[in-house]
């Protein structure tokens, strides 16, 4: 017999698979880069694939995951598509200002990812205090915290 928690993400696969399938697309599109800007890569292009790793990537399958874990209700397909669409409209924006050096870009993405953060915290609450909540706490804490300093840092480097 599977664990409690296997069980619980099977049971809401339909909830983790869209967070897990593009989060896992942006590790290897992350790859994907860095092979191709290894010869000589620009700043720019070495914080891309970092960023693309890390945030649309790593912490998209955490957050997916922990919130299916989590959260006493399966999200109802609109709270999803929300999620799904500010998280990584957000995500593409803050990259594409980035690099663009287009800092409306950048503070656009910045909000949808605050507004994302906030969604998925919306559904965690209720849920029962673990050591799991405290990390997706933790995780969603981190990126609320860099998401200004992101800011800030691309807008004084702009200067």
């Amino acid at each position: 017999m599977a664990p409690d928690w296997v069980e619980r993400l099977c049971h809401r696969s339909r909830t983790v698979l869209p967070f897990a399938l593009i989060g896992v697309a942006c590790v290897i599109a992350g790859g994907l880069v860095a092979a191709v800007v290894a010869h000589s890569p620009t700043q720019h292009e070495v914080w891309a694939v970092a960023y693309l790793v890390l945030v649309p990537g790593v912490a998209q399958v955490a957050l997916g995951t922990c919130q299916a874990l989590l959260a006493d209700r399966v999200p109802t397909d609109r709270m999803l598509t929300a999620q799904l669409l500010t998280w990584n409209v957000g995500n593409a924006a803050v990259i594409a200002g980035t690099v663009g050096d287009a800092g409306w870009g950048t503070a656009l993405g910045g909000a949808l990812l605050v507004v994302a953060l906030a969604l998925f915290l919306t559904n965690s609450r209720g849920a029962r205090s673990t050591w799991l909540l405290q990390i997706y706490r933790l995780l969603v804490a981190v990126i609320l915290v860099s998401v200004p300093i992101g800011l800030i840092v691309q807008q004084v480097k702009g200067d």
